[in-house]
């Protein structure tokens, strides 16, 4: 032990012996109650399981939310997470144990003290504060150590998340005898990241261990990916580094999922409530699912989605003054657009508002060498027909930017999610007729994206 994680460890021996001093165990120990939520329970089931957490800064990335507030970012993770994670190391990660109540009567869920425990003081202190469950790195406890920490947190009816981040590390976990095990895929002694650490250590924890990957998943296709090494994942940083959380959640459980044509607003609040991030308004005149500035104002006013104007050849005036006054995310180009349009366009549009290209797949990749385009859309041509192109074109391909559409349906998205692409874009798949959303067929969808 050495480096970054010595240095936390020494500075956390004191801190605890000045925090015995200002708060002796003596002054609260027989006002603790045991913890009613079950930390081990929460994390069970067929699902893939989601500890999100509640983090300020961090020792590689410094203040990662100025504004941080546990109570609402709790009152967002209620509705993703299987457990919540708060950070209460105040020198490293500006954390606090008066977060932890916060969080406790925000949120139903188990509530995870994340912190560099190293005596029994900590434990006793977390249930105090609400804590349902703690911490223990066997990088900084020896066997013994760790005896007596998860007894006492099991005394006190609280789980334990028992993080390795080797192979030694993981024989003693074993050994041990821990019931839930994390796999840090930081090494904390240099702050690097390596995802192959859950794909290597994890086959090796035997059944009957819950696994938790963490650290470094930003992406759903990371999830998707190593959930078939790992029961769930613990994610923080991704999603606290964007002002909009609710989406930042969406986009790594589910993608970045867009459902275009939407002609009225209960359609927006369907799709919202499904777990889509972006909603499609379409100004092409010849489409079936066309709306007037008036009816995409409706639309809006159902549910906060990102939405996304597509275009067709249009006026570039057009597009920015529809870009103004429904303060679109993102311009969607589905027509012959060349780059010194796109270079208009990018010149008249504010700063915040994205350009996206529709590209159609026909039997070959076509390029994406547009300057000054920040997504592609590949579907098969005109968009809304219910087709779909040959997806084995994309193996292969870094797919980061790219939404694929195309005849997406309850029975098609789960491969069509394995094509690697940022995100999924539903159109005719999800109505009942042209321009009508299905509610049942939305939820279903998304459902069906979620059942990992």
């Amino acid at each position: 032990m050495q480096t970054v994680l010595a240095k936390i460890v020494a500075d956390k021996a004191i801190w605890v012996e000045a925090r015995k001093q200002q708060q002796p165990l003596a002054s609260f120990q027989n006002e603790i109650q045991p913890s009613t939520r079950h930390f081990y329970d929460a994390l069970q089931g067929a699902r893939t399981a989601f500890i999100l957490e509640c983090k300020k800064a961090s020792p590689s990335k410094g203040v990662i939310r100025d504004d941080f507030d546990p109570a609402r970012i709790a009152s967002i993770y209620q509705h993703y997470a299987s457990a919540i994670s708060v950070l209460t190391d105040e020198k490293y990660f500006q954390g606090s144990f008066d977060f932890l109540p916060v969080v406790s009567q925000s949120a139903p869920q188990p509530i995870l003290c994340k912190d560099f425990i190293i005596d029994p003081y900590q434990i006793y202190l977390a249930r105090y504060y609400q804590a349902d469950a703690c911490l223990l790195m066997l990088s900084v406890l020896d066997d013994e150590q760790y005896r007596q920490l998860s007894a006492v947190a099991h005394s006190l009816k609280m789980g334990v998340l028992t993080e390795v981040s080797n192979d030694e590390e993981r024989e003693r976990a074993i050994a041990l005898g821990a019931k839930v095990v994390g796999i840090n895929n930081r090494d904390l002694r240099d702050l690097s990241i390596d995802l192959n650490r859950t794909r290597q250590l994890a086959p090796k924890l035997g059944h009957g261990v819950t696994v938790i990957s963490e650290s470094g998943i930003n992406t759903y296709g990371q999830v998707r990916e190593l959930s078939h090494f790992a029961n769930g994942f613990l994610i923080g940083s991704a999603l606290m580094a964007h002002d909009d959380l609710n989406a930042a959640v969406r986009r790594v459980l589910l993608g970045e999922n867009k459902v275009c044509g939407l002609t009225r607003a209960q359609d927006a609040k369907a799709a919202c409530d499904a777990g889509a991030i972006y909603g499609g308004l379409i100004f092409v005149p010849s489409s079936p699912r066309a709306v007037s500035v008036e009816q995409a104002r409706e639309v809006i006013s159902g549910a906060p989605l990102q939405y996304v104007g597509v275009f067709q050849n249009a006026d570039i005036a057009d597009v920015c003054q529809k870009a103004a006054v429904l303060s679109l995310s993102a311009v969607q180009l589905h027509g012959s657009e060349d780059q010194a349009y796109v270079n208009a366009l990018r010149e008249a549009l504010p700063r915040n508002v994205q350009i996206w290209k529709a590209l159609s797949v026909s039997n070959a990749l076509p390029a994406r060498d547009y300057h000054h385009v920040d997504k592609y859309i590949f579907d098969n041509g005109q968009g809304g027909s219910g087709q779909r192109f040959d997806w084995s074109l994309l193996q292969g391909q870094p797919l980061d930017d790219v939404l694929l559409a195309g005849g997406l349906a309850a029975d098609n998205c789960v491969q069509a999610a394995q094509v690697g692409c940022a995100g999924l874009d539903f159109n005719s798949g999800v109505e009942s007729q042209p321009g009508i959303k299905d509610a049942r067929l939305l939820a279903s969808v998304f459902q069906t994206l979620r059942a990992y």
